[in-house]
């Protein structure tokens, strides 16, 4: 079913801020690698994006359960333009420190924002296909971003790049101030139950299995976007060429939401989410033997129809098993799990991929996916 007008421009605003981290994200890779800086620098800065997350999407779900959405994503959208900002107006490594903490900061209020509402004011019947829209939007922008970027890049300039991501998290921030957004009121259709630690939603297992199993896959993403721009520079690709690789990533993640609605009435979540956890190991473990553009293109789309496939899953499962009231809390300590994870995988394996190289950190990752069928499996397949 199509979702109601104020919906999809909820999804716009996010397609909008995402289009702006996803692009920034590969602006500064291959920023950073101009100015010679190490994979343990590169590392660091992406891990920049997710410090600050890490440590506020607890507090700002519980901000959003309280006063709503409108406020906080007009917040995150600021952050996000004055951070593409920056260096845009500033040349050198120095800014980017800062730039990173503002952008991805930024992106997770909105995220977080986003994805509590599309579940809060969704009909039960309809909640899957609403979040299946949310994610063909972060589809769409998780495309759009890097491709713009190489683009930017090759016929500008990584300042020029900059700056048309803070064109377009401004062009977030004037739908948000100025759209229909203040008509939703998710927090007020929940009660909320008694307060308490982020811990306690920790302790009950079926939510501690989702966030594993959930932070996983995301990791599997978003390592991928920080390992490519490095490794196809080793491999001598054009900012043109690793913009498209990511590209191809994006549009196997759109293609597999569009049929999402057709593949959750055969499949149960724990089922897709299975097979994609298997899918991603078996990348990981390829990406290391691909040396043309072609064949990393094809293994690209592979994994990004496996993680693509998981995030609407996973957030319909999260949504159906979070306490009453505590909704934006509970997508709150998802994203601050997740970003703990981009926090240390950047800095632990750009100083493995120093040290040992890149084959090594592909197949460490493969491993650590790994790590986590058999849970998913004994959910999709027990008695």
């Amino acid at each position: 079913m199509f979702p109601s007008a104020p919906l999809l421009q909820l999804i716009f605003v996010s397609l909008l801020a995402h289009s702006a981290l996803a692009g920034a994200r590969i602006t500064t890779s291959l920023y950073a690698l101009s100015l010679h800086a190490s994979e343990f620098t590169i590392g660091t800065l992406i891990a920049l994006f997710a410090l600050f997350p890490m440590l506020l999407a607890v507090s700002v779900g519980r901000v959003i359960d309280r006063i709503g959405i409108v406020r906080p994503m007009l917040a995150g959208c600021a952050a996000i333009a004055v951070g593409c900002a920056m260096p845009s107006l500033i040349g050198g490594l120095p800014v980017l420190y800062f730039a990173t903490i503002l952008i991805g900061t930024g992106f997770m209020v909105v995220q977080v924002a986003a994805q509590h509402t599309v579940g809060a004011v969704s009909a039960s019947e309809q909640r899957a296909s609403n979040f299946s829209w949310l994610a063909l939007g972060f589809s769409i922008s998780g495309f759009c971003g890097p491709v713009i970027a190489g683009l930017m890049i090759d016929h500008a300039h990584f300042n020029i790049a900059y700056l048309t991501f803070c064109m377009i998290a401004l062009s977030a921030l004037a739908l948000t101030a100025y759209g229909r957004l203040c008509r939703f009121h998710p927090a007020a259709h929940e009660q909320r139950a008694d307060s308490g630690s982020a811990m306690q939603l920790l302790r009950d297992k079926e939510l501690r299995r989702i966030y594993v199993v959930g932070t996983l896959l995301a990791s599997a993403w978003d390592l991928f976007t920080f390992v490519l721009p490095i490794h196809g520079s080793h491999l001598g690709f054009s900012a043109s060429t690793i913009g498209l690789i990511l590209g191809c990533f994006s549009a196997a993640t759109f293609v597999v939401r569009l049929g999402m609605p057709w593949i959750a009435r055969r499949y149960s979540e724990w089922h897709v989410l299975t097979v994609a956890l298997m899918l991603a190991v078996a990348c990981y473990a390829l990406f290391p033997l691909m040396r043309q553009p072609a064949a990393m293109m094809g293994v690209a789309a592979m994994l990004g129809a496996a993680v693509g496939s998981s995030q609407p899953n996973m957030l319909a499962l999260l949504h159906h098993a979070a306490p009453s009231g505590r909704g934006a809390e509970a997508v709150g300590v998802r994203i601050t799990i997740g970003n703990a994870c981009q926090v240390v995988l950047p800095l632990a394996f750009g100083g493995a991929g120093a040290a040992l190289g890149l084959p090594a950190v592909f197949w460490a990752m493969s491993a650590m996916i790994g790590a986590g069928v058999p849970s998913a499996w004994h959910k999709a397949f027990r008695r």
